[in-house]
């Protein structure tokens, strides 16, 4: 070998090492999933705790001509057999384990469907209708455009409700709660709530409810990310404001990532950075509403402005799976590994 090409392939090796232990690198998803037909929007994620192999992930396609709720399988792969298409264009979903439907113990997954005025609630894992064509939200206002939904199971009695926000709404009493119930093998809705401050700066879509600390968090987009208790007899007092000036654009799409100590992350899509925002889940030591920026994080998901994750360790995902919508029709499967590794960073 000539001393010129020694000197180039130790120039190559260099160059290759140092991209390869770049921190400043996007994660890379361990998953890509199969294509949505129009425009893939928010991810659900059920864990089915008989059979860990077989938990599923939802994903929402907000086309207006052919949207529905997509069922994946763990390897990105469409069961077109459960998925449910031909809806009117479907923003956000969320999932509740335990609701007494027929005297029985059932998963429901919850979706927006806007141009319906709607909300369809599907039993999983069957993903069949029992809601008798849909539930219709904000009916006694004419901003009625449902995106953003978040269901809360209250721990004493396993009432589940869904908190809805819009596309548009007043500055004061922008989220309505509804308490989900059986009628009959129907699913119905009462409204027992109206709360939640708006700065109509955008929109408020990404809702996300911490059950067992009771809280409930959404974006208020381009303005921050705001808290109030879940609890629909709570006081409707603002808990916190965080995230302010933090985003280079929208703030979107929240997860919860929940340790059994109640401690853990918020994460925040960073929707216009390709990244997200990584806050204290318990908050600071003397003040649990006070979320301050822990890192960013930047992914390979572009313009996300949903997310889900897990804190249980799924086949090929160790201590957790984090699904993250991208723009280019599919969605993200992250680990939780990858997400740690950069904290630690």
């Amino acid at each position: 070998m000539t001393k010129a090409l020694e000197i180039f392939f130790i120039s190559c090796l260099i160059v290759f090492s140092g991209c390869k232990n770049d921190k400043s690198l996007p994660l890379k998803p361990l998953v890509t999933t199969d294509s949505v037909f129009g425009d893939s929007d928010d991810p659900a994620i059920w864990i089915n705790e008989k059979h860990i192999n077989s938990s599923i992930v939802l994903g929402t396609d907000k086309d207006k001509l052919n949207g529905g709720v997509y069922v994946f399988d763990l390897k990105g792969k469409i069961d077109s057999t459960r998925s449910k298409f031909n809806l009117k264009r479907v923003n956000n979903i969320d999932i509740a384990n335990h609701f007494n439907y027929q005297n029985k113990d059932i998963a429901i997954a919850v979706a927006t469907e806007r141009d319906n005025h709607a909300i369809r609630v599907f039993s999983i894992p069957s993903m069949e209708f029992i809601d008798n064509g849909g539930i219709k939200v904000f009916t006694d206002d004419t901003a009625n455009l449902p995106m953003g939904i978040a269901l809360y199971t209250d721990p004493t009695n396993k009432l589940v409700y869904a908190i809805v926000g819009r596309k548009e709404g007043p500055k004061e009493g922008y989220l309505y709660q509804y308490l989900l119930y059986d009628s009959s093998g129907l699913i119905n809705a009462q409204l027992v709530r109206k709360f939640g401050a708006y700065s109509a700066k955008k929109e408020i879509e990404s809702i996300a409810v911490d059950n067992e600390l009771g809280y409930v968090y959404y974006s208020d987009e381009q303005f921050g990310i705001r808290k109030y208790y879940a609890h629909p007899d709570s006081s409707n007092k603002e808990l916190a404001i965080f995230g302010q000036n933090q985003f280079k654009e929208d703030n979107e799409g929240i997860s919860i990532y929940k340790k059994p100590d109640g401690k853990g992350y918020l994460l925040v899509s960073n929707q216009s950075d390709n990244s997200f925002n990584v806050y204290s889940r318990e908050g600071a030591i003397d003040n649990p509403h006070k979320h301050e920026l822990l890192k960013k994080i930047k992914v390979s998901s572009r313009n996300s402005d949903g997310s889900d994750i897990s804190s249980i360790s799924l086949p090929g995902f160790k201590n957790g799976l984090f699904v993250v919508m991208s723009d280019d029709k599919t969605y993200h499967y992250y680990s939780w590994g990858q997400i740690q590794e950069k904290l630690q960073d």
